[in-house]
């Protein structure tokens, strides 16, 4: 007897062959099975979608028959399917596309067989009895918040998010909702994501001491950092519901946990949630929406700075709004901490009052540090860094304490430069700049990976002067050796300056290495980018200085205030975490421009202040939250080509007048900000609406005629397409 299945293959919408494809079997299988079967020339692992009735008119010999099943393991449940369906209509991706991305690669490589041999392998169980006793007491604030997010609110059925300060506990409130979510249920499952991987260690970390009584192997992480085995392993076993603790970054939020429970989003304002290739989802709204379909399962966001779609939905009620406005220690609130910004002359070498904060009995965090603000008008031309921030550093360094220097560029320099011709270093591939990496003499593109020795002399003129323009932090670790050159610790010894970034922890281990010396006290003065402005704990920081921060006050992306506020109080959230040292702790921000709102909202640690003044500007500008938009883009050899597919799809969809069309408003195409890349040459369309069901009726319909204006002659060297909803960049 011959059966018909509906599987879905990985396809990229681009592609036409999106869609589930049609097989047959000898024998019926259930929805959510994993299959290998034919196609093309190739054997790929599908997933069974659907069992048909019949072959919907297809002949038998236009149809093949599945390899084989991947027996021994359980289907793929109808709510996982639910999701993957929701994501690719939503995100406007193929059905394949998604469900396939979202199954660990190894596991698309593997046999029956040897699937089969692989879920053999015993698993040892290391459980033990529950140690009852829990040394951590919680603030008042703390327990409040958990207190409101137990099931037993009215609210319970909608998402929560928790506005916590930097330092106010908000993991000790995970990790009792997780306990809380484990003890209820024996099968319940919890996730949690944080943005980046370099977080899931110190994470790991924490729930594997706080539940060691379940055993190592039900706690597992899940990120693309692991290798491919690791990775299916995390797989199989939250999959089987083995593993109850699953720990992971954006990637995570799509993988089979039958019994999920509960879903954390730690740090839920970061971009790093959304993925930037391939499907474009947001992490962060998938799991909302996962919890609204998953049987008994509630989210929780949490972060100091929420983005400002979460803050409106607080605002509107479609949230639940949980307030953890002072740290662990502090005595005082963040709005008794206000300070005005000084200009850098009357306070040099002064430390920032402690404003009456004292520790109080829970915990052993202190208060927000102070922001001082230093406005580099009133300091000597060229300076990188301010006299008085250079003896602040000092001081910490004299008191045996720690600063951090943020500085959100990597290498030693973002370009070179021939100031006689007015040579460049622009990579040949890409409408970029190279940046001169010193450590290895490269000058290297971090676009498409480009990589050349740094020339003797000028490659258009032969002048052997040429010099890097602007700076990394590669160059100001260099600079503040020299500095601090004369400046010794209270030992006696020299200053000990160390430097974490993307070039920094490019061998593997190399991050948990370098953040151990920090924890240690082994590092006096740390230099970094936005890796160590978020989610660490670092106990011995007293100082958080930012040295350039005036370049996204001005930027054409709408985004663009709300990323550097979140990244400024993310990094100042660093400081002053240990209440013996909060009395003295400081943010000082190198700013051209004192008086911006920004830095006024800044300096009170305001979220709510500034937000409210954001979402004023949003809203008379119809952006996102009350508005709606998408990007389609175009790679091509030729920039005409990528624009003139976008507008003649746009105009055959105008003209047809597809659903939705009088309710969105589409701009001409334009090429990207960085145009080129890898000598593709990339364009945009921006399609907005205030409707966002219009505007996904709107792009649904035009699907079809992007495919057909493909077809046209004239594009057919197009390389290919894509829609980006609810863009992070415009």
């Amino acid at each position: 007897m011959t059966f018909w299945l509906s599987v879905v293959v990985a396809a990229p919408a681009h592609s036409g062959v999106g869609g589930p494809l049609t097989y047959r079997s000898e024998q019926p299988l259930t929805a959510g099975t994993l299959v290998r079967v034919p196609l093309g020339k190739r054997e790929v692992l599908g997933v069974v979608w659907a069992q048909l009735p019949d072959s919907g008119g297809l002949l038998e010999m236009q149809t093949k028959t599945i390899a084989g099943a991947l027996d021994g393991l359980a289907p793929l449940t109808d709510s996982w399917r639910r999701l993957v369906e929701f994501t690719a209509t939503y995100y406007q991706r193929s059905l394949g596309e998604v469900a396939l991305a979202a199954l660990p690669p190894q596991l698309r490589e593997l046999t029956g067989v040897q699937l089969a041999r692989r879920l053999k392998r015993a698993v040892v169980d290391t459980s033990s009895a529950e140690n009852a006793i829990n040394s951590i007491a919680l603030s008042v604030q703390q327990q409040g918040a958990i207190d409101l997010f137990d099931t037993k609110n009215s609210l319970k059925t909608i998402p929560a998010l928790l506005f916590g300060a930097t330092g106010s506990g908000k993991t000790e409130v995970y990790l009792r909702l997780a306990a809380w979510a484990l003890a209820r249920d024996a099968t319940a499952q919890v996730l949690v994501m944080v943005p980046e991987i370099n977080l899931t260690p110190q994470l790991q970390a924490r729930f594997t001491e706080r539940f060691a009584h379940l055993g190592l192997e039900r706690v597992v992480p899940l990120h693309s950092g692991l290798s491919p085995a690791q990775r299916l392993k995390s797989w199989l076993a939250a999959h089987s519901g083995q593993a109850r603790l699953i720990l992971g970054t954006r990637m995570a939020v799509l993988a089979s946990m039958p019994h999920l429970q509960l879903i954390v989003v730690d740090e839920e304002h970061d971009p790093s949630y959304k993925q930037q290739e391939g499907a474009r989802y947001s992490a962060r709204d998938l799991a909302v929406y996962r919890a609204s379909i998953q049987a008994d399962c509630r989210v929780m966001l949490g972060s100091a700075t929420p983005s400002l779609e979460s803050w409106q939905a607080t605002i509107s009620g479609k949230y639940q709004l949980l307030t953890m406005a002072d740290r662990i220690g502090a005595a005082s609130s963040r709005h008794e901490q206000a300070k005005q910004f000084s200009d850098g002359r009357a306070s040099e070498g002064k430390l920032a009052p402690s404003g009456g904060r004292e520790p109080n009995e829970v915990g052993e965090r202190g208060g927000l540090p102070f922001v001082r603000g230093l406005d580099m008008n009133h300091q000597p031309k060229h300076c990188v860094i301010a006299p008085p921030l250079v003896r602040a550093i000092e001081e910490r360094i004299a008191r045996g304490e720690q600063s951090l220097i943020f500085l959100n560029r990597r290498g030693y320099a973002p370009v070179l430069a021939c100031h006689d011709c007015g040579w460049k270093s622009e990579c040949p591939h890409c409408s970029a700049y190279r940046v001169f990496h010193k450590i290895d003499r490269t000058l290297r593109c971090h676009h498409c990976g480009f990589t050349e020795r740094v020339p003797r002399a000028c490659p258009t003129c032969g002048n052997i002067d040429i010099a890097p323009v602007g700076r990394g932090t590669e160059r100001l670790e260099e600079h503040l050796a020299e500095l601090l050159a004369n400046t010794r610790r209270p030992d006696g010894g020299a200053v000990r300056i160390a430097r974490i970034d993307a070039d920094s922890t490019r061998l593997k281990g190399a991050l948990q290495q370098q953040l151990a010396s920090v924890h240690a006290g082994e590092v006096d003065v740390l230099v970094g980018t936005q890796m160590i402005a978020k989610g660490h704990d670092f106990r011995h920081i007293t100082l958080v200085a930012a040295i350039n921060p005036d370049g996204a006050l001005f930027s054409s992306d709408f985004r663009a205030p709300e990323r550097l506020f979140s990244l400024l109080m993310q990094a100042g959230g660093r400081a002053g975490r240990d209440a013996a040292r909060s009395g003295h702790s400081e943010m000082w921000v190198q700013t051209f421009h004192p008086q911006h709102p920004l830095f006024a909202a800044l300096k009170t640690h305001d979220y709510p202040k500034f937000a409210e003044q954001q979402l004023e500007e949003r809203k008379a500008a119809g952006l996102s939250p009350f508005g709606f938009s998408a990007l389609v883009r175009a790679e091509a050899k030729a920039q005409d080509v990528a624009q003139g597919f976008l507008n003649a799809a746009i105009t055959a969809a105008l003209q047809a007048q597809l659903e939705g069309h009088d309710h969105i408003t589409a701009y001409p195409a334009v090429p990207m900000t960085i145009q080129r890349i890898a000598n593709i040459e990339r364009a945009q369309m921006l399609v907005e609406s205030a409707s966002r069901t219009a505007l996904q009726r709107f792009l649904a319909a035009w699907q079809p005629v992007l495919f057909e204006t493909r077809k046209q002659g004239e594009f057919k060297s197009l390389i290919r397409w894509a829609i980006d909803v609810d863009p992070l960049a415009i």
